[in-house]
């Protein structure tokens, strides 16, 4: 790499976070021994996020099952899901006054469910206290239980379901070597067969050596299974472990991904450099739709189980 591309360009340097609203989430999520990707992933945003009270929730532990390389969160053998999480989290909602929630996980491939029923566990605990508060989930790839996930979170399916393919196909076995193209994309296709009606979204990082034309395929592949939402941010290195940026993408470049996101047809789109996949996420989302959506989704299910 040149010493053009180690150094940090000064459009990706930015301030660490301060103020009253930063330290109430501090204290909040810190109080209720709460983990966020925030701190796990060291994402860059964190400071501007927490300084407008949004934080993104990690759920199921702080140990991956997989060792993805372009991520610092620890690996190794999770402990059993913490049973009592989700009331925790619930609590955090209430205490931060959220209207919209995102909540992640680590890989759980050694759960039989991939971690979906602590899921809706969590959504169901916080809408028992935060009745208008509307979700949006992070969700690993559910490898060997994608229908069963999708069957366990129809109970309380979300306003919009993300799942993050992260990179190009072609630089999955450097980059994410426990995961799968196309097992990435067929969940998201799975989540929008199941709920027409919710958004799905995904997420790719840039500056780890794809192509102009890789992105694209990767983005007219996402559309072809009816992704509607799609982040595109600058990769940065977490960990001395983590791969090496090869490129930092201009902010000018950034905007241009946008054009073309939206030609493709994206309704939601985020790209610039510091964007990541719940960057501003509560953005454009009409909450009062998301949650009627969710209690009309319920009428439903009633009237069929009556049936």
């Amino acid at each position: 790499m040149s010493e053009r591309k180690k150094r940090l360009p000064d459009w990706l340097k930015r301030r660490l976070g301060a103020g009253q609203t930063f330290n109430h989430t501090h204290h909040t999520l810190d109080t209720l021994g709460l983990e966020t990707i925030c701190t796990n992933a060291n994402c860059p945003n964190r400071g501007e996020c927490w300084s407008r009270g949004t934080a993104t929730v990690l759920i199921l532990g702080n140990i991956c099952t997989r060792n993805c390389k372009f991520c610092s969160v620890g690996h190794g053998k999770p402990l059993p899901p913490d049973p009592t999480e989700p009331k925790r989290v619930a609590q955090m909602a209430k205490e931060m006054e959220l209207k919209y929630l995102v909540i992640t996980s680590v890989d759980r491939d050694d759960l039989v469910d991939g971690g979906a029923g602590h899921f809706r566990t969590c959504i169901q605990q916080c809408r028992q206290v935060v009745p208008e508060l509307a979700f949006e989930l992070l969700v690993p790839d559910f490898r060997d239980c994608q229908g069963k996930a999708i069957e366990i979170l129809t109970d309380v399916r979300p306003f919009v379901f993300g799942h993050n393919v992260e990179t190009v196909s072609s630089l999955y076995s450097k980059a994410r070597p426990g995961g799968v193209y196309e097992r990435s994309l067929e969940l998201l296709k799975k989540a929008k067969d199941a709920w027409p009606d919710t958004q799905t979204k995904s997420s790719v990082m840039l500056g780890l050596g794809e192509t102009e034309g890789e992105v694209m395929q990767v983005m007219q592949d996402l559309r072809a299974v009816g992704c509607d939402r799609i982040a595109l941010g600058q990769y940065l290195k977490p960990s001395k472990e983590s791969l090496d940026v090869t490129e930092y993408i201009t902010p000018e470049k950034f905007d241009w991904w946008a054009d073309q996101a939206r030609q493709m047809g994206f309704s939601w789109v985020q790209s610039s450099p510091f964007t990541r996949s719940s960057y501003h996420a509560e953005e454009k989302v009409n909450i009062k739709s998301a949650v009627s959506l969710h209690r009309n989704f319920k009428k439903v299910q009633k009237m069929q189980r009556k049936k």
